[in-house]
């Protein structure tokens, strides 16, 4: 049997034990991943012991705590708060989804929070989404048009907007992507479930005259072929979105076309 070892350098380590609070009210321990580029040690996992009596009910709301009142240098993206932007979006129980819109009650026990899988860290809780979003504006994700432009708006009927329900409410967090075991082992060429959902998002808008050209980007055995219908994309979409769907709907068209 082939044995794997991971280079001695990524083994993430026990981290630094934090104090918590004396007699808590609600006490619970979050495990967070930790990791800088300044210093060359190994990642590590520091446990912050914390009273829930002291802050909101959200994850998001007791890493916030931790940074403001345990530990300033803890690094993690946020905005909205409101399920929004994908900014939050991380690796908590298990699951890829966002820290705004996760409550914390739901995780029983220890409550651990990773960066999202299999992308390069920048610090801490923060992926490099560099790559992913070089991905995105390859799709030229506007909307393309051969005619002249009318005199106003572009019209569409209620059941050609209705087309596009499922498909304009991503935010773009890459939760799905990341949780792709295809994306994991062949992120470089293909797009992944994020991006191609938001490719289909296009193909299906009935004010887009460019479906040929989007297609003919799309064939290739890796940009669109590489998905095996896992559906981990579509179980941790915190939005509720099917892009395993999106995707099928899109070799449909491919073969269509043929």
């Amino acid at each position: 049997m082939a044995e794997f070892t991971l280079p001695s350098h990524s083994k993430v380590k026990p981290g630094k034990k934090h104090a918590g609070p004396t007699a808590a009210k609600k006490p619970k321990t979050f495990k967070v991943y930790r990791w800088s580029p300044d210093d060359g040690n190994n990642p590590t996992v520091d446990e912050y012991p914390i009273d829930l009596a002291d802050c909101g009910p959200m994850v998001l709301d007791a890493l916030i705590h931790i940074k403001n009142d345990v530990d300033s240098t803890l690094t993690f993206r946020r905005s909205c708060r409101e399920g929004i932007c994908g900014s939050c979006a991380m690796n908590i129980d298990g699951t890829n989804t966002l820290a705004c819109t996760k409550p914390i009650e739901e995780v029983k026990g220890d409550v651990k929070i990773l960066p999202l899988p299999h992308m390069p860290v920048v610090k801490d809780l923060v992926p490099d989404l560099t790559h992913v979003y070089a991905q995105y504006a390859s799709i030229e994700p506007w909307i393309k048009t051969e005619s002249a432009p009318p005199s106003r708006e572009r019209l569409q009927s209620p059941a050609e907007r209705e087309k596009l329900d499922g498909l304009y409410e991503c935010i773009l967090c890459f939760c799905c992507t990341t949780s792709c075991p295809s994306y994991w082992w062949n992120g470089e060429r293909y797009l992944g479930p994020a991006i191609l959902l938001q490719a289909y998002r296009w193909l299906a808008d009935s004010r887009d005259e460019a479906a040929g050209e989007r297609l003919d980007e799309l064939e290739d055995p890796f940009r669109l072929y590489r998905c095996h219908t896992i559906m981990n994309c579509t179980k941790t979409c915190p939005k509720g979105l099917n892009p395993a769907k999106a995707i099928a709907e899109t070799k449909k068209l491919m073969v269509e076309r043929t």
